[in-house]
């Protein structure tokens, strides 16, 4: 299943509870966008300054122009365009799109952010967006588990907000948007994750990372 590196743009063509922006509306002024609360334990956030994250946006602040980049055009809601996806196999269990951002590995991370970002701004409900790393976890994740896998399960089964997960984590449930981070990982183990990453994204799967590793480990996965 080749994929055609793509700019950062997110299509897709099964419409979800979200409200279209304007057309043409750029992400280069996030919003706020609430996270699990937890005062006595500040999240690991740099300072934000006027380029910084959303606060409350789970990890360390990303330095302006990462590998996603922030004026990528976003298409509205129920918008399709059938050159950014590749054609579903009859076979496929999954009927899901699958989009490909390009990244380095160690920029996989932030260019999910920086999706994650595009999503939340094009009203995608952040209940519906779950994020896998294969490689390190996510800073969010690491964070959230330094207070017991029972707290961390629990803001993942109360399901309100955007979740952050190891891809091989069984316990992470599908959701429509899954957004896969490849920033490590073995070539040997990835091919099925990945294909286990499909089957939980109900409609969109973004995959950030090397495209030409990307597309050799979803041909393997075939």
């Amino acid at each position: 299943m080749p994929l055609t590196p793509e700019e950062p743009q997110i299509h897709e063509s099964v419409p979800g509870p979200r409200t279209a922006p304007a057309g043409g509306r750029t992400a280069s002024a996030p919003r706020p966008v609430p996270g699990p609360p937890r005062p006595a334990a500040p999240r690991p956030t740099a300072p934000r300054d006027a380029a910084g994250p959303r606060p409350g946006r789970p990890g360390p602040a990303r330095p302006a122009g990462g590998p996603a980049a922030s004026t990528a055009a976003v298409a509205p809601a129920g918008a399709t365009e059938q050159s950014a996806v590749p054609p579903q196999r009859s076979g496929d269990a999954s009927t899901a799109q699958i989009q490909l951002i390009p990244a380095p590995a160690a920029g996989a991370v932030d260019a999910a952010d920086e999706t994650v970002d595009l999503l939340l701004d094009t009203g995608r409900a952040p209940g519906e967006i779950l994020v896998l790393t294969t490689g390190e976890q996510h800073p969010w994740a690491a964070h959230e588990l330094s207070f017991g896998e029972a707290s961390y399960w629990s803001q993942h089964d109360a399901a309100d907000d955007v979740f952050y997960a190891d891809i091989s984590a069984t316990r992470a449930a599908g959701r429509p948007v899954v957004v896969v981070a490849v920033n490590g990982g073995s070539d040997e183990t990835m091919p099925r994750a990945l294909a286990g990453a499909l089957a939980r994204a109900g409609v969109l799967l973004i995959v950030c990372g090397d495209p030409a590793r990307i597309n050799a480990l979803l041909g393997a996965s075939a």
